[in-house]
């Protein structure tokens, strides 16, 4: 019998979430929901000295926000609790102990200020210094040294690192469920930090342990940690652990949209869009960075988004709920080469879904927008207003724009219109549409429609120089929707006010 499928998303309290970790723990949420399994939230704060206040709970307000809702975590508890790895910091001590007495880490007192003449003396001659199979023998740790020299080191207080003992010259292969086959040289690799010397393990001893004892059966994440990746397999084996070593699964990076290295937070910064899902505020320095959500991101757009960078359905859908990802989702279908943000795309996707939202639910976004501009307005007042202009909106923040006409006469008129269009004449056509307008009443838009413009055909005027000069007149653009909509929303007497005033203030 099959176990039952569990996965991990493991961040690290470091700062606010990238949008790429966001991707990870969506692919995670994907595969575990496809599979009736297990989506657990870890937090892997085992490097105090990067902490940074607010992070956890940055991430987890970001991932609830998307709609990534976890069966076990650090906010929500579940069997094998606790679920942020410092306060499982006596647990590892145990493994680390185990692998020390069957002879795969070794115990190093070489001080950060050895390691460091030794980079500098490799750099001197152009070389590369890492702690390996190839130089171990000559320094300063148990492997150089008899047990009562090393039990007097610690025992004396001396800081020590554990660290595994490479093997040599064995090829550690991995089956990726998206690489493929990988292959790499123990030759080739460093004898990697295990545990501190303030107490703690490193990343690599704590993952392993804790996704063992949470029985995580597959391990997806990005490509960064690929390298990393037989240095795991190599702990699992020697701790005993072969036989039920998760699967691996390394998703492919996120790249600039030039594809030119990995999504940053400059690249964002300097093209004008968001790379965190949420508004991140640095507790120290107070520096703002803008995300998904302020900036009118819908959490369904941004799944949706997240989604097809690095994975495609092999069909031509690009709209998703996330109860078709879940269905459809497949590693067979995640490219291996790096995927490359796409902000037209990103937009596009928004609008989208932004206009499949009813006027009424658009309206609760938009209406704390226009009350900064407008304080008296009301929700039901800009519901038929939005009805027409939300075809031209990508976010809610769109809106202020092509709403405010409706509510607010124009003080400006736009001078490229009025170089192209208004003429001498334009004031007395104005007037005699004003003359049908108040004689139309009560007001209905198709028939004052009709009358307007056959007037225009009887006088034989510019068809397109009127009608761009009464909607400039009325809104203050040749912009909105059908001009006697606007006309019917805002109501005659309005309408009429706007164009006299238009005829008063307007000299070519």
């Amino acid at each position: 019998m099959e176990s039952k499928i569990r996965v991990r998303f493991a961040p690290s309290p470091t700062g606010p979430l990238h949008i790429g970790g966001v991707r990870t723990a969506l692919y995670n949420y994907l595969f575990a929901k496809q599979n009736g399994g297990d989506f657990i939230l870890r937090i892997e704060d085992t490097d105090q000295t990067r902490f940074v206040e607010g992070a956890e709970k940055y991430i987890i307000e970001s991932l609830e926000w998307l709609g990534l809702n976890f069966d076990e975590g650090v906010h929500i508890g579940g069997d094998f609790a606790p679920y942020r790895q410092s306060e499982r910091k006596d647990l590892y001590r145990k493994y680390v102990d185990m692998l020390l007495d069957n002879g795969n880490a070794y115990i190093a007192f070489d001080t950060p200020e050895d390691l460091d003449k030794l980079r500098k003396e490799y750099e001197s001659k152009k070389e590369f210094f890492q702690y390996d199979l190839h130089n171990r023998k000559s320094l300063r740790n148990s492997l150089n040294m008899d047990k009562t020299e090393v039990d007097n080191l610690i025992s004396s207080g001396t800081p020590y690192v554990v660290r595994f003992k490479m093997p040599k010259n064995v090829e550690v292969k991995l089956n990726d469920l998206i690489r493929g086959d990988v292959s790499v040289n123990t030759n080739t690799l460093d004898d990697k930090v295990l545990f501190k010397s303030d107490g703690m393990p490193t990343y690599h001893m704590a993952n392993v342990v804790d996704d063992y004892l949470m029985k995580i059966t597959h391990v997806i994440r990005g490509e960064e940690w690929l390298p990393s990746a037989p240095l795991h397999v190599l702990l699992y084996q020697a701790l005993g652990w072969k036989d039920i070593m998760p699967k691996f699964a390394h998703l492919p990076l996120l790249l600039k949209p030039d594809g030119n290295g990995k999504l940053s937070k400059r690249d964002g910064d300097r093209l004008g869009f968001p790379v965190f899902p949420l508004e991140w505020i640095d507790p120290k320095t107070k520096e703002i960075s803008s995300g998904y959500r302020e900036s009118g991101y819908f959490p369904d757009a941004v799944v949706n988004i997240l989604a097809l960078l690095g994975w495609n359905p092999g069909t031509e859908q690009e709209i998703f709920t996330m109860e078709e990802l879940v269905e459809q989702f497949d590693f067979d279908r995640i490219n291996k080469a790096g995927a490359k943000f796409d902000l037209n795309k990103a937009r596009w996707f928004n609008h989208q879904y932004l206009i499949e939202k009813s006027d009424e639910e658009l309206a609760e976004y938009v209406l704390p927008i226009m009350k900064e501009k407008i304080n008296s307005i009301t929700k039901e007042e800009i519901i038929r207003p939005i009805s027409l202009v939300k075809e031209r909106c990508n976010f809610p923040s769109d809106f202020e724009n092509q709403l405010s006409f409706f509510f607010i006469a124009p003080e400006t008129y736009d001078e490229g219109i009025i170089k192209k269009r208004w003429k001498d004449e334009t004031p007395e056509q104005l007037n005699e549409i004003v003359s049908i307008l108040k004689s139309t009443l009560p007001f209905d838009k198709q028939i004052a429609h009709q009358v307007v413009s056959n007037h225009i055909k009887e006088k034989s005027w510019n068809m397109g120089a009127v009608m761009n000069c009464l909607r400039l007149s009325i809104v203050g653009e040749a912009k909105g929707p059908d001009l006697f909509e606007i006309i019917d929303i805002i109501g005659v007497e309005e309408s009429i006010n706007r164009i006299e005033k238009a005829i008063k203030t307007i000299v070519k």
